[in-house]
């Protein structure tokens, strides 16, 4: 009886909120919803498969908001939350325009958006995403999520702005999302940063602290730069003297503009201690260019860099420059993220190692070789933290890859970063290349260690499913000939991690992972070089659907979905094993 009075209140209440909203169709592909009441949200029914509609908010006869978002026709995957807190007590009225993709001679009431689309007082974020919502990696609350932007370290807090659209779970809408943490794992989310305005949507960018306050905006600023996505690709600036909480744009953008570049995008500015000078290292189509300021506002071309350097299958993308310590000495790593292009399919993240004068760019490499940050499917839009404490560079990406990124099998968000990784350079051999490896702060979370030692017999790591751990693997090699191991689910599900060392490489292979029928691209066999032979260590952190492998000279990101977590791990071809088992623990 309870339960039946719970409904019964439950739908009395929808009902009411409905009745907030009064929908006129004026024709088949233009709709007008006027709103009442006090609920500070409009809950906008998704079908992903619909044609987008373009929903313009009017406060007051003066348009405030406008967004593309995928009414549901036949079928509701979502809801989303059109935020009219900014507007609280005045006339609100939504104009809405569908295109004649959704039907021709039809009437438009028939759509399923028109009942379900209701007002409410708070929005739940409640994650509904069980199978496959990561436990220690960063994820958007709901919506689409892609680049990390703006990474600034300030007052104890890692400051991540991210591409976001929060009007769907598919590229579009580009905002800059928030969230800050003191420990590089736990995240705090603060909502939307900067949204599009009469320039564009807001694609990627940066973001430095203004300690000396060059660019007026006032002492410790934060200052990002960003690029404007209108008609042509411009780069702005906006600042907060908040903590990052609040942002107001600088009324002189754009601050950089160029002509005939139709990529031209992804500004990452640094302080150059050789010139006393703020740079900006932009990608322009299938190069870098550098430019020089004083204030952050009035910017000088300096130089390019990129022509015949590296792979150039694909526009050249979300590039950052940094200073690494090396035998004594300093050398600079280019990072530039390029898609397509990478070494298996869609989009990846190269690098060049070299030198910078404050104006130049020179690789030390021949223009000919191309170095891979990552070997695996899922390492993309890679940038590192302004400012970060300790003189530390660490870098994070987007773990995902354009070739699916769309597809992959979750609804409420889509889109997750890689842990937090540390760089620096080594030596292998006569070649200096760039290391990366998980950030200290990524060990807090192990939990109590479990020891095994393998040889044949396979090992179920835990009795009830466990999604997030990670596995310190140190192997013992046959000579000359090729091991393997695999994590495994009681499904037959499986993710092989091969070690050769007649070709000296890692590979993963996860055709058999799980869920792969989303997309053909998705199903592949990644490949790294690699130091095998004789003793070999891996660090594996696992997660609901993502595996990521370091070795001593390489790092691989892939996604996985497995039905059930991965639980078993069973040796293959004479390798034997020490494997030390952490439960993550947040």
């Amino acid at each position: 009886m309870k339960h039946i009075l719970f409904l019964a209140s439950f739908l009395l209440a929808l009902g009411a909120h409905a009745q907030n909203l009064a929908v006129r169709h004026l024709s088949d592909t233009h709709t007008m919803v006027r709103v009442s009441g006090n609920d500070r949200y409009v809950l906008l029914p998704v079908q992903e498969t619909a044609p987008s509609a373009r929903v313009r908010v009017l406060s007051d006869g003066v348009e405030v908001l406008s967004a593309n978002v995928s009414l549901a026709v036949e079928k509701t995957d979502y809801q989303v939350p059109l935020d009219l807190g900014a507007w609280s007590g005045r006339d609100i009225l939504l104009d809405i325009r569908t295109n004649r993709g959704r039907g021709v001679q039809r009437n438009p009431s028939g759509d399923v958006c028109w009942k379900e689309m209701t007002t409410a007082p708070v929005f739940d974020r409640t994650n509904r995403e069980k199978a496959y919502r990561p436990f220690y990696h960063f994820t958007p609350e709901y919506g689409w999520m892609n680049d990390p932007n703006g990474l600034v370290y300030q007052d104890g807090e890692w400051h991540l702005f991210y591409q976001y659209n929060p009007y769907g779970s598919l590229w579009g809408n580009m905002h800059w999302g928030h969230a800050v943490s003191r420990d590089l794992v736990n995240w705090e989310h603060l909502g939307i940063a900067i949204a599009p305005d009469a320039l564009g949507s807001i694609f990627s960018g940066s973001a430095v602290v203004d300690k000396e306050n060059t660019a007026g905006f006032g002492r410790d600023a934060i200052v990002a730069m960003y690029t404007s996505a209108g008609d042509n690709q411009t780069q702005s600036i906006a600042y907060s003297n908040d903590g990052g909480r609040t942002f107001a744009k600088y009324p002189g953008n754009p601050v950089i503009v160029a002509e005939n570049k139709p990529d031209f995008r992804d500004p990452k500015v640094f302080w150059d201690d050789q010139t006393r000078q703020w740079k900006v290292v932009l990608a322009a189509g299938q190069e870098v260019q550098f430019y020089s300021s004083d204030n952050l506002k009035d910017w000088k071309y300096e130089s390019s860099f990129g022509q015949g350097y590296g792979s150039h299958d694909g526009v050249w993308e979300c590039p950052d420059l940094i200073r690494l310590p090396f035998e004594g000495k300093d050398k600079w790593v280019l990072l530039l993220n390029i898609n397509p292009g990478g070494p298996f399919g869609g989009s990846a993240t190269q690098y060049f190692v070299g030198s910078f004068d404050g104006k130049t760019f020179q690789c030390d490499d021949l223009p000919t070789v191309t170095r891979w940050m990552d070997y695996g499917k899922d390492h993309y839009a890679t940038v590192t933290w302004s400012n970060a404490p300790q003189g530390r560079s660490v870098a994070l990406a987007w773990m995902s890859n354009w070739q699916y990124a769309n597809s992959v099998p979750t609804q409420q968000f889509r889109s997750s970063n890689s842990v937090p990784r540390d760089l620096s350079l080594i030596r292998k051999g006569k070649e200096v290349i760039l290391k990366s490896m998980p950030s200290p702060e990524v060990e807090a979370l192990r939990g109590r260690p479990v020891r095994y030692k393998l040889s044949t017999a396979p090992v179920k790591l835990f009795e009830n499913p466990h999604c997030a751990y990670e596995l310190v693997v140190r192997l013992t090699l046959p000579k000359k000939k090729s091991a393997a191991f695999a994590l495994s689910n009681e499904l037959g599900e499986q993710v092989v991690f091969t070690c050769d060392p007649e070709t000296q490489t890692f590979s993963m292979d996860r055709r058999g992972s799980g869920n792969v029928q989303f997309s053909e691209a998705f199903v592949s066999v990644t490949t790294a070089p690699a130091q095998v032979g004789g003793k070999m260590e891996l660090r594996l952190l696992v997660d609901s659907a993502s595996i990521e492998a370091f070795g001593e000279d390489f790092c691989m990101t892939n996604l996985v979905f497995p039905s059930s977590p991965y639980n078993t791990l069973k040796l293959y071809g004479n390798l034997k094993a020490d494997v030390t088992l952490y439960p993550i623990a947040k």
